[in-house]
Order: C-alpha cells, then sequence, then structure tokens
C-alpha cells in the first residue's frame, strides 16, 4: 500500500494499529496504550497535539497519566483503540522489559556480531530516526551505566539510551515523522525470554564506541 503524505490513513492501516495493540497484549503479555498520531495540516504531517516542533511527531503519550492507562487486557486495548483507531501504539518500559537504543550504525554491527556469537536475543526495533532497539529484561537502566564503566567507557561518551520505568518505546506499525516504526528482529516464540542487559552490553558498547569514534574523525 502506497504512503502518501498527506493522505488520510485508510482503514486497512488503523485496523493493522488495533491488530498489532491487541496482539501485543494477548501474545506477548506487554502491557500497551494509545498515543498520538498524524495529521495532515494543508499537505504537511503534524502531531496531531498541534505542537509544530514535537520531538516525537505522530508518537508519543497524549495523556500525562499514560503509566496507569497502559493495559494488557485485549478487551480494554480495543476499547481505547475503537475512541482513537488512529492511535499510535506505545509500549511502556521498566515492566516486561527495558530497552537498550543506540544509533542505526553501531546497532547493526552490535547485532551482527551478536549472532556470529550466537547470543540470546530479544526483538530489536527500528525507527525512522534511525536508531535500533533491543528489548532486553527489566532492570537494565540501573546496570548499564557501571557495567560500560567497567568495559572502560564513561557512559557520556556513548550514544546508548537506557529506557526502563517510567519512560516507553514506539511499536510497529506506528507511524514517527516521515516513516514507520519496524522491527528489526520480530518477536516470535523464539525470543520470548529476553536476554539480560549483561549479555549483550560488551558487543553494544564496542559498536557505539566505534561510531563515536568515527564521529570525531569526519
Amino acid at each position: 500500500m502506497e504512503d502518501t503524505i498527506g493522505a488520510p490513513q485508510p482503514l486497512a492501516v488503523t485496523e493493522h494499529l488495533l491488530e498489532a495493540a491487541v496482539r501485543y497484549a494477548d501474545e506477548r503479555h506487554w502491557d500497551v496504550f494509545p498515543g498520538s498520531w498524524l495529521e495532515d495540516n494543508g499537505g504537511v504531517l503534524r502531531c496531531s497535539c498541534g505542537f509544530s516542533g514535537c520531538p516525537a511527531p505522530g508518537a508519543h503519550p497524549t495523556r500525562t497519566d499514560w503509566p496507569g492507562q497502559a493495559t494488557g487486557s485485549g478487551v480494554a486495548v480495543r476499547r481505547m483503540w475503537s475512541r482513537e483507531p488512529r492511535a499510535s501504539v506505545l509500549l511502556p518500559t521498566g515492566r516486561s522489559f527495558d530497552v537498550i537504543d543506540v544509533p542505526e550504525v553501531a546497532g547493526c554491527l552490535a547485532l551482527a556480531r551478536m549472532e556470529r556469537m550466537e547470543l540470546p536475543l530479544g526483538p530489536v526495533l527500528s525507527t525512522p530516526n534511525r536508531r535500533l532497539v533491543f528489548f532486553v529484561l527489566p532492570g537494565a537502566s540501573a546496570k548499564v551505566p557501571d557495567l560500560v564503566r567497567r568495559l572502560g567507557w564513561p557512559p557520556s561518551a556513548l550514544d546508548m539510551v537506557v529506557r526502563g520505568d517510567g519512560d516507553y518505546v514506539p511499536a510497529p506499525p506506528s507511524r514517527m515523522g516521515r516513516g514507520s516504526v519496524q522491527w528489526a528482529r520480530q518477536p516470535t516464540a523464539l525470543n520470548r525470554w529476553l536476554p539480560d542487559a549483561e549479555e549483550l552490553i560488551s558487543p553494544l558498547a564496542y559498536a557505539c564506541g566505534r561510531e563515536a569514534a568515527a564521529q570525531r574523525d569526519r
């Protein structure tokens, strides 16, 4: 289906959002909640929040009480998306999982290395702002800074963001800016059990360190 800038979202697209949200709740037992969406404003896509400088157009919470709104009930999910079928699908972190968010180039390098090492991997998101997002067990936000220091890097030197309690990530097939959030590694029965951050941090930190050095040399 062609994705035309400025066109309203077809019924099939909104149905896919609902189907995905229900699937995450029912099959993965993840909490989900509805977020903002993209609207046409004279041929220009704008976030439904109405803020022209929105940092996450089409994919952020619309309510301050969103942590209490998030649910793992498929029935409740259907009810929420029936009110606004265009809503993006957002997943709260710090509950079933934390995530480690890195630049796309570093993430691809790390992912290839992890696969060669046959490390256990969970789902991995690819976002339109060129980031890869690795799903790991909850608790990573507390562990990762110290793990990175042990590997010889100050955490501030690496473009690595760990999202835990009180944060969230957008999930496919949500649109964000001028693209869609996609799975680089799909959630499957084989990756239902997530790795601990400690199992992935070495290749991730190494790849982010290489990317930081390359950026400095440019």
